[in-house]
């Protein structure tokens, strides 16, 4: 089994990524900035190397170089992913040996199609995963715009990402999946009311980090992976928001082409997605929203 080793600063973006690849016969061992990814480089010797261009330490093309310059791994692929993928972008992982560059939001086919071409495997290598297997994610990976990703991009308020490693700290072991906190009888009962509304498919309640705390509706595509996107999407909008001195989150309103999903912040630790089949129940949506979210906040 082909060894992926995922580095990106985000924990949702990482946590959605490994979902999609985990389901298709590849292991994923994950790095949160570029020491530790460094440090697992050596250590887990991965078959390829999926990273994000702007991190808080090292970027993504210091990281290509060490891979490049290894004196046993020099022949190992590195995909680097960036918001923003202009001649610049490509010059420079050029000069680092990227094998490519991916842009920034992406699918999840998109991101199987490229590591099949890097692996050089055959097609069933990455064929879809047979029952039981973890959820594919089938949308658009959503991490932060490309002006807050980096440095400057800083926690948010609530967001229960890891801390970094002072000065001189060893580097962090393998992340640990926390097992998700069970909510209150009461948060699940909120979410069945909100999925017997006429025109609602589904409502979820999800964590920060994006871990699925409970999920109502008949039509509920997949809850882990609709929370884990909900977690990317607040994300990044609470730092626009921050950055346009607009202040916190409160929610908002997302419309497609078949339906709407609001997305409403359930004080610092929590989210709640519910999606609309028809845009006439967003009124009885927004009301009852308004009535429940004390309840969640306690349930949380």
């Amino acid at each position: 089994m082909a060894k992926v080793l995922v580095v990106d600063d985000s924990l949702s973006v990482r946590k959605v990524v490994e979902r999609a690849l985990l389901g298709h016969q590849l292991e994923v061992v994950c790095a949160a900035t570029g020491s530790e990814a460094l440090e697992r480089i050596d250590r887990d010797e991965p078959d390829v190397v999926v990273c994000d261009v702007v991190m808080p330490d090292k970027d993504g093309y210091e990281i290509c170089d060490f891979v490049k310059r290894h004196p046993r791994l020099g022949r190992t692929p590195v995909l680097l992913m960036s918001g923003i993928v202009n001649d610049d972008v490509r010059e420079r992982a050029a000069r680092v040996k990227s094998a490519d560059v991916l842009s920034k939001p992406f699918a999840a086919d998109e991101l199987l199609r490229r590591l099949d071409a890097l692996l050089a495997t055959e097609p069933a290598a990455l064929a879809p995963p047979g029952p039981g297997s973890p959820p594919v994610m089938p949308a658009a990976l959503l991490p932060p715009p490309p002006a807050l990703n980096g440095s400057a991009h800083g926690d948010i308020a609530g967001d229960r990402r890891e801390s970094r490693n002072g000065p001189g700290a060893p580097p962090p072991t393998a992340p640990v999946t926390p097992a998700a906190p069970t909510p209150a009888t009461g948060g699940t009962s909120v979410l069945e009311q909100f999925a017997a509304i006429e025109g609602v498919q589904w409502a979820v309640l999800a964590d920060r980090e994006g871990f699925l705390l409970a999920a109502s509706g008949d039509d509920v595509v997949d809850a882990a992976v609709a929370s884990a996107l909900s977690a990317c999407l607040t994300e990044s909008s609470e730092g626009l928001g921050r950055e346009l001195r607009r202040g916190p989150l409160h929610g908002m309103i997302l419309e497609y082409a078949q339906g709407m999903v609001v997305l409403y912040s359930v004080g610092g630790s929590a989210l709640l997605a519910i999606a609309l089949a028809e845009p006439s129940a967003l009124g009885k949506v927004r009301y009852f929203a308004k009535k429940s979210i004390p309840e969640l906040l306690q349930a949380v």
